[in-house]
């Protein structure tokens, strides 16, 4: 018999993961609460989904709430840590769209319970109920949450396609026109308010504040690539974040990885990831799932 903390663990990370944003946090919270399943009366726990969900968000509350001052003290520009998705996590387009960068970007800029509450609601369909029983505040306040939190969410959105052969084709031109330096190829490629968003974290030369406009965004990538791509690096398509990406190998070791957000043919995002702290794990195909709908109780 498959133990519901095994079973459950796709859904129990992914919603780690888009409340907290890092990988690395995401674990430790799911280390945590397996340890408070583990000591508690399993036979005893009538819905073990329901359960888990539960000390799982209010583990990733309390480490979120823990991690909120590190951040705001952090060198250069954060991004989340990049995780490597399955190309299906691109056909399912609510979690798709959640777990791109620009979105976390935009979950990072509510407090720790309208994070909770919005992804709670929003990406997994939990009623304010349920999630009021979770994170120990009223339905009424959550509901007050949720308002506000997905006004401030839609806001700020940006709207991407998520990974396809229409992307990757986009990608490879753009790879392409770097290396070989045709300016004209990139510029085209480029929609003219892209940004350009770099995550060295102090450790690596990184673009500490982002880049936007077509002519800057070019000029900066003509150079970086001029600096950094050499005869031992290899160049491979991913999919991060439910988004086309390009990861850079030197000798086997991977140097940087490249986020691809793309809206009506032109490259509106770049997220440049370099911080080695959150790429030693970037290798990993991370399991997503938004689970099937069901009630927290009967």
């Amino acid at each position: 018999m498959v133990d519901a903390f095994t079973e459950h663990r796709p859904l129990l990370f992914t919603i780690a993961y888009e409340m907290l944003g890092s990988a690395t946090d995401a674990e430790d919270v799911l280390q945590e609460s397996y340890l408070r399943w583990s000591a508690v009366d399993q036979a005893a726990v009538g819905h073990p989904r329901a359960y888990l969900v539960r000390v799982v968000t209010r583990q990733a509350l309390n480490h979120l709430r823990a991690v909120k001052a590190r951040r705001e003290e952090y060198v250069g520009t954060w991004l989340p840590e990049p995780i490597r998705t399955a190309p299906e996590v691109s056909e399912d387009v609510i979690l798709s769209e959640s777990v791109s960068m620009a979105m976390m970007l935009v979950l990072e800029t509510l407090n720790p319970a309208e994070r909770a509450v919005f992804v709670l609601h929003d990406v997994f369909g939990y009623t304010h109920g349920e999630i009021a029983a979770s994170i120990g505040k009223t339905e009424v306040t959550v509901r007050q949450i949720a308002h506000r939190a997905r006004r401030h969410v839609h806001a700020r959105r940006r709207r991407f396609e998520p990974d396809s052969a229409a992307t990757r084709e986009i990608v490879q031109r753009f790879l392409h026109a770097t290396t070989t330096g045709e300016v004209q190829a990139l510029m085209d490629l480029l929609a003219p308010d892209v940004v350009q968003v770099s995550d060295g974290g102090g450790k690596v030369s990184a673009a500490r504040h982002p880049i936007t406009g077509r002519a800057d965004v070019a000029r900066f990538v003509l150079g970086v690539a001029r600096t950094s791509v050499t005869a031992t690096t290899r160049i491979e398509h991913a999919t991060y974040n439910g988004m086309p990406a390009a990861r850079s190998l030197t000798d086997g070791e991977l140097d940087w990885l490249l986020a691809f957000e793309i809206h009506d043919g032109q490259i509106t995002g770049l997220y440049v990831m370099r911080n080695p702290d959150k790429l030693h794990r970037a290798d990993a195909v991370r399991l997503l799932n938004r689970g099937e709908r069901q009630p927290w109780k009967p």
